[in-house]
């Protein structure tokens, strides 16, 4: 069995070990040189936080563990196929590698999964159900000058 397949069978153990608490099927690790170094199960049953997800959780622990929001030196694996805001998360945190068990259609089909919000992030903003709009107020001026002259500062 290759390294990716065992963690990918131990992200899938802590899906299965969430349901009977109440919670979904998804669980994800994160590996460094080939050694774990956060998991988490979904949480959101728990939490209700919305943005509770396996890997968010798991990309948490890993900058915890690690001291670093930058993560591109780690591997996500997850049991299934990560949402649109946990692949995002992922990427900001620099993630270049990622695996996952199985399919958002496969999850869909029994109520779970994320392959609608896939398909609908590609539409035309216009035609996506939740509409986001640009709207600057008046007299404001963007913070981010401010943020990267103090980034530059330190």
């Amino acid at each position: 069995m290759s390294d990716h397949e065992t963690f990918l069978r131990e992200a899938i153990a802590l899906a299965r070990d969430n349901i009977p608490a109440g919670g979904t099927a998804y669980g994800s690790v994160i590996v460094r040189n080939g050694r774990v170094i956060a998991r988490a199960a979904n949480q959101v049953h728990a939490t209700n936080d919305p943005t509770a997800h396996a890997e968010a959780l798991a990309l948490r622990e890993a900058g915890r563990v690690l001291g670093r929001p930058v993560l591109d030196d780690c591997i996500v694996y997850a049991s299934g196929r990560p949402c649109p805001m946990c692949h995002a998360a992922m990427r900001l945190a620099g993630i270049r590698e990622a695996y996952f068990a199985f399919t958002a259609e496969e999850a869909e089909a029994h109520g779970a999964g994320s392959a609608t919000i896939y398909a609908e992030l590609c539409l035309p903003p216009a035609e996506q159900p939740m509409q986001v709009r640009h709207l600057p107020p008046v007299g404001e001026t963007a913070p981010y000058a401010d943020w990267a002259a103090r980034r530059d500062r330190s």
